[in-house]
């Protein structure tokens, strides 16, 4: 009984020698078909030869240290469909060994069975290595599958959605999806980004906005899809302000056109008084109706009406009255000249006189704040035409001397007479020249015109033959000179 159940603990653990069991159990000991027993029998079939000791992973079909089986033991096992049983020497039972049903029967009865029980487990383990490894490797896959999805917020132009996704950055995962995007949108994260599970997404569209800002008009982006978000975006101060769309107005991808006129603060001067207001009107013009200033007639504004007026602006508002003025203006007229043979040289003789003509110009009188500006000549009519003033001139040369009065102090006489100067003329306009001729004398000694209007030389010669004709008679004061 003691050595049944020594045997029973050397065949669990498996280090329990078939000698041994030999010598014990009187029944044939049951043996691993794959287990080295002695000499290796030559034959046909080459026997397995394990490449490490019983119980590592390498081997197949056996359990490793760890209690589990290998993968490499299962692979190897799966290859190894050349081994057959080995071959024993016949048993040889040493004296006193009891059969079986004899004295210790049972406990060997039991111990075949779980013997052959261990010889069946190999077989069961190579049909379950494959499975187990399937399922490992499903396990692990399905692992990896679900530590790469992501479940991601993308927010398109203000729509929100959660989706699941394999992409590694915004970027793939925007193609994947299909939203396009350009210079003017907004992608959050960057389309670089690396993505995270639980992360958002935001694209925001850019959209065309056509400002027209205080008069000023330009082109702008907003990523806004309301008027009212737009303003805010480019920062315009819209308070109090008119705007030609509504401020919940959509903007759509095509864009809109924007007209803004901020509140701004006026003064203006009228009639003595200063009026102070707060408008977002578009003109100057409408900003004086909001300031119940009536404009009459001409009155305009110092800035043109029709100008958009800027903050803190000071505007003038100019009263103005227009009316007609009418004056008359002499035309000069010509001087018309004709050379005279006849005449000597520097003589010169009016044969028709000339006359200025009249017109009638009439002006705008314009006041402005009761002032007076500079008149504008609006038409001119021509009253009376003038008159050519006809003149012969003498071209032939004047004579040196006159026989009987050469010698004489005429320069003296002349300084008597006249001062010396020939276009003087007496107080009562009868006498005039260097010598005091009257006209009809003048004339009488072959003078054209009046002797002031002639040459001194030709007024010393006709004077030589006046006083060959009569003397010194002809200056009673100033005749006595020319014997000086």
């Amino acid at each position: 009984m003691r050595n049944a159940q020594g045997s029973h603990r050397a065949a669990r653990s498996g280090r329990h020698s078939r000698t041994q069991a030999a010598q014990t159990y009187a029944a044939p000991p049951a043996y691993d078909p794959y287990e080295p027993q002695g000499p290796v029998p030559k034959g046909r079939y080459a026997p397995y030869a394990p490449s490490a000791p019983y119980g590592r992973p390498a081997e197949a079909g056996r359990p490793s240290e760890t209690g589990r089986p290998s993968e490499a033991g299962y692979e190897a096992a799966e290859q190894r469909t050349d081994r057959v049983p080995r071959q024993y020497p016949p048993l040889v039972r040493p004296a006193g060994f009891a059969p079986a049903g004899a004295v210790g029967g049972r406990a060997a009865a039991r111990l075949a069975a779980r013997r052959k029980r261990a010889a069946e487990r190999p077989e069961a383990l190579r049909r379950l290595v494959p499975q187990a490894l399937v399922v490992a490797f499903l396990a692990g896959g399905t692992s990896a599958f679900i530590a790469q999805d992501k479940s991601i917020k993308l927010s398109v132009d203000g729509v929100p959605r959660t989706l699941h996704t394999f992409a590694d950055d915004v970027e793939e995962l925007l193609d994947e999806e299909g939203v396009p995007y350009g210079a003017h949108d907004i992608v959050a994260p960057a389309p670089g980004q690396a993505l995270a599970a639980g992360e958002e997404v935001v694209v925001r569209y850019g959209r065309p906005v056509t400002l027209t800002l205080d008069g000023r008009r330009q082109q702008v982006w907003t990523t806004a899809r309301t008027v009212a978000g737009a303003l805010r975006q480019l920062g315009v101060r819209a308070d109090g302000a008119y705007l030609s769309a509504s401020r919940h107005s959509a903007i759509s991808r095509r864009g809109l056109s924007l007209d803004v006129w901020t509140e701004r603060t006026l003064t203006f001067m009228a009639d003595g008084r200063e009026h102070t207001l707060r408008t977002n009107a578009a003109t100057v013009r409408e900003a004086v109706e909001e300031a119940g200033i009536v404009l009459h007639g001409e009155d305009t504004t110092s800035v043109p009406p029709d100008s958009f007026p800027r903050d803190g602006q000071t505007i003038s508002v100019l009263r103005i009255t227009r009316g007609e003025q009418v004056r008359e203006q002499p035309i000069p007229y010509r001087r018309v000249e004709h050379a005279d043979p006849h005449l000597f040289s520097g003589t010169e003789v009016v044969d028709q006189q000339g006359r200025q003509g009249a017109k009638r110009v009439t002006y705008e009188v314009r006041t402005v704040n009761g002032v007076k500006q500079k008149p504008r000549k609006l038409r001119s009519d021509v009253v009376r035409k003038p008159v050519d003033e006809v003149v012969r001139v003498g071209t032939a040369p004047v004579p040196a001397s006159v026989a009987g009065a050469d010698g004489l102090n005429w320069a003296a006489m002349a300084r008597c007479e006249s001062g010396g100067r020939p276009g003087a003329v007496d107080a009562s306009g009868t006498y005039g020249g260097l010598y005091q001729f009257d006209t009809p004398t003048w004339q009488a000694l072959g003078g054209r015109g009046r002797p002031q209007d002639a040459p001194a030389a030709e007024q010393t010669y006709r004077a030589k033959k006046l006083y060959v004709q009569r003397g010194a008679s002809p200056w009673p004061h100033c005749g006595r000179k020319l014997h000086q």
